[in-house]
């Protein structure tokens, strides 16, 4: 998971690896967080105690290189020390190689080359759900039910769907051919498409009433430009009528970029703090607020509910967390993760990137929730299937070996679910949120009473 800011360093590595400057991702305005309590640090290390283990790991490498029963590669040595030097810090922290790099960047973006077309498997051949707006694919024709059983001339049959998704991205200006089913169409039809930069959908939206359901699955730099968008799409089609409420579904959403998180909540507050970001050095200790905008001035007084699972990790608890602080929103759901750390991608040029914590972060009221999660403020479980009880709950970061602690709440000891039906009218979760807001449910957490 990737949580700006990340700050501009040299990455100095032993065995003569070259020292590059890190990646300088995207800030938003802060000040300057408060001081957190020192916490205990070992004895520093005298610069000849760290020669002589630099000498014992040289020493190391160099009889494995001479001695092991079959040459090894040394980069891949090499490399295997980096990450495990990094792994042993805690769960988060570890060595990107350059083509994992290229994974993390776009799951970091929301962007990609490629086509535009949301697909699912069926009967073993790819079936469009649905072409995006102003893509590839839409501007050539692709319809929603179509089944592409070719690409480049050879069969989606016996490929996998992560396959068949694999073989349509691409460089942007690539071409591929498309073959098509299409119902009430005797024969198959060719596409000739140009891959071209999509941007991956982050926010859902649909109205259950007169309440508006926003789905948002992930915190790439397309979060807060969903959230915006579907805000703008649910008053054009109410034709200026504000919702009678709003359900922010950040369920099973795992996180990503703190500037992201800070600007969904924004959207929703209109000042205070969002969160706090305590480092060790002074760099990463910031605070970010909440600031009077257009978008909260039209949404900010509609009554919301936010829903929450074991799910719901780091910048998605980092939003729950500042509407719960400012009594925004009510907390509906069960406990979330718990990972309350920073994580800043530090680029190593053609050697990949190293992915380190740099921080803890802090919901406004100074809670640090590492380890222990967020608690809605109404508990509300889901009606899990037999075949998915006892494996539907997980204890979250409480249960990573080597999380680094430092919580200011009381680290979980029990699962938490993750569990979400399918079926809107079977989840528990949404339709008590719904009928909260309409008032057919009451409960004294519900309006929040705000700050002040």
């Amino acid at each position: 998971m990737r949580l700006t800011p990340v700050r501009a360093s040299l990455i100095a590595l032993a065995l003569a690896l070259v020292g590059v400057p890190a990646l300088i991702a995207q800030e938003q305005p802060a000040q300057p967080a408060a001081a957190a309590p020192e916490a205990a640090t070992p004895t520093p290390r005298t610069a000849e105690e760290i020669d002589s283990d630099l000498m014992l790991f040289g020493e190391v490498f160099e009889r494995i290189r001479a001695e092991y029963v079959d040459a090894p590669d040394e980069r891949e040595l090499i490399h295997a020390a980096i990450q495990g030097m990094l792994t042993s810090l805690d769960p988060h922290s570890g060595y990107i190689e350059p083509v994992e790099y290229a994974d993390v960047q776009e799951d970091t973006t929301g962007k990609f080359g490629g086509l535009g077309i949301e697909v699912t498997m069926e009967e073993g051949v790819i079936k469009v759900v649905s072409p995006i707006d102003d893509t590839p694919a839409a501007k050539a024709g692709i319809l929603a039910n179509d089944f592409i059983v070719e690409l480049d001339g050879q069969a989606v049959q016996g490929l996998t769907l992560d396959e068949a998704v694999a073989k349509m991205r691409g460089p942007v200006g690539t071409k591929i051919k498309l073959t098509v089913v299409r119902e009430g169409v005797d024969e198959p039809l060719d596409f000739e498409l140009t891959r071209d930069i999509i941007a991956m959908r982050a926010v859902r939206w649909s109205m259950e009433g007169d309440v508006a359901l926003l789905r948002l699955a992930r915190f790439s730099e397309q979060a807060y430009v969903g959230i915006e968008q579907a805000v703008k799409d649910i008053y054009e089609e109410r034709k200026g009528v504000p919702p009678k409420g709003i359900v922010l579904d950040l369920r099973n959403n795992p996180g990503g970029l703190v500037d992201q998180a800070v600007m969904v909540s924004d959207a929703f507050l209109k000042q205070g703090t969002v969160v706090l970001t305590r480092g060790r050095v002074e760099q990463e200790s910031a605070r970010y607020d909440a600031r009077p905008d257009a978008l909260d001035a039209r949404i900010g007084d509609v009554p919301m509910v936010v829903l929450i699972n074991g799910g719901s990790a780091s910048a998605a608890e980092i939003v729950a967390g500042a509407l719960q602080d400012h009594k925004r929103a009510t907390l509906v759901g069960t406990r979330s993760f718990g990972k309350g750390s920073v994580q800043s991608i530090i680029n190593l040029g053609p050697n990949g990137a190293m992915r380190l914590t740099t921080a803890r972060y802090y919901t406004p009221a100074n809670r640090s929730i590492q380890a222990a999660g967020i608690h809605p403020d109404i508990t509300i479980t889901q009606d899990v299937p037999d075949e998915f009880k006892g494996r539907d709950e997980i204890i979250g970061e409480a249960g990573l070996q080597g999380q680094i602690g430092g919580g200011t709440e009381e680290t979980a000891t029990v699962g938490s679910s993750v569990y979400v039906p399918p079926e809107k009218e079977k989840d528990n979760q949404l339709q008590f949120a719904i009928k909260l807001i309409l008032g057919e449910e009451t409960n004294a957490a519900f309006p929040p009473q705000p700050m002040g």
